[in-house]
Order: C-alpha cells, then structure tokens, then sequence
C-alpha cells in the first residue's frame, strides 16, 4: 500500500496529468486509495498525495455508508459567490487544522472509473469544501495556501518540521 506525501513533497505542488486510460490498473488505484482514505478516517483523497501525479480524487463524506464518489479529470464548472469559513485539515499536512474559506457550493464535472462524464450539481456543506480541496491537491494547491499571512507565520515552525519529514512517509 501506497504511503501518504507529507508537505515538503515536491509532487504536492505540481499539476497532476489528465486521464486518458479507464483500465483495470485505474481500478486497482481507486480501490487502494479508497483503502487509504478509510485507514486515515479521511473524507476525501487525491492520487497526488500518495505519490500518483493523475487527476483522480476520492471522496466519503458518509463515514463510510454510501459508495465513495470517484472523480477522475474533475474541474469546478460553477462557484457561489457566498463564501463559508470552516475548520479544514489534511492528510498530507498532519497535525495542522485551520478556518478556510471556501465557495459555499460547486458544480463539477468529472469522469467516473468507466470514463463516463457526470455532473455534481451545486454541492454545499462539507462535500463542497472537499470537493474544493481535492481539486486543489489535483492542482498543486495546499489549503493552507487560502490561510492570512499571519496564520501562516504561526504555524511556520511546523511546516518546517513538517518539510523536513516530507521525504519520510508516513
């Protein structure tokens, strides 16, 4: 099983590829990510943080009681103007949680594991927020990268250590 990339891994910071192939290898990431995702209690996963530089992210908002939403080549197609400040932390950037703000709802258009494009209309509450965080992870974007500037010189000393350990994983 894959480790997760902690901060300080440069492949968190690059854009990941398109998608092009929908085979029985993409199958076997999905279910290893969703493996990982649930081993974590995460709510969400994108193939980047565990070392795979693809646009493919899964998400289990349920705890577990409904089938993960799988995205592959996701984008944001709509965003509210309203924006919402909540607590958000990451598997990648572990033992930090801090208030973001977000779009309060979304509407992305992503492919499922067979390449069939579908469309999540107006997604608010916490599936919007993570499907605005992974999308960033697919795009090299962290989200402490929306903290203030002074949120971000509090928490420097971490992230240092942090980026030190990012070639270790976990």
């Amino acid at each position: 099983m894959s480790a997760i990339r902690i901060y300080g891994d440069p492949l968190l910071r690059k854009t990941a590829e398109s998608i092009s192939f929908f085979d029985e290898e993409l199958k076997r990431l999905v279910d290893e990510m969703i493996s990982i995702m649930r081993g974590h209690e995460g709510v969400g996963l994108a193939a980047t943080q565990i070392g795979k530089s693809v646009k493919l992210a899964v998400i289990d908002t349920s705890g577990g009681e409904r089938a993960p939403l799988i995205l592959i080549n996701p984008e944001i197609t709509r965003s509210s103007e309203e924006l919402v400040e909540e607590e958000e932390g990451c598997l990648s950037v572990p033992t930090i949680r801090f208030a973001v703000k977000r779009h309060s709802r979304v509407s992305v258009k992503a492919k499922d594991i067979d390449g069939k494009e579908y469309v999540i209309e107006e997604a608010e509450g916490l599936l919007a927020r993570v499907l605005q965080h992974e999308i960033d992870h697919l795009n090299g974007i962290l989200f402490i990268d929306h903290v203030s500037p002074l949120q971000r010189r509090l928490i420097s000393a971490k992230l240092k250590k942090l980026a030190k350990s990012g070639g270790n994983k976990k």
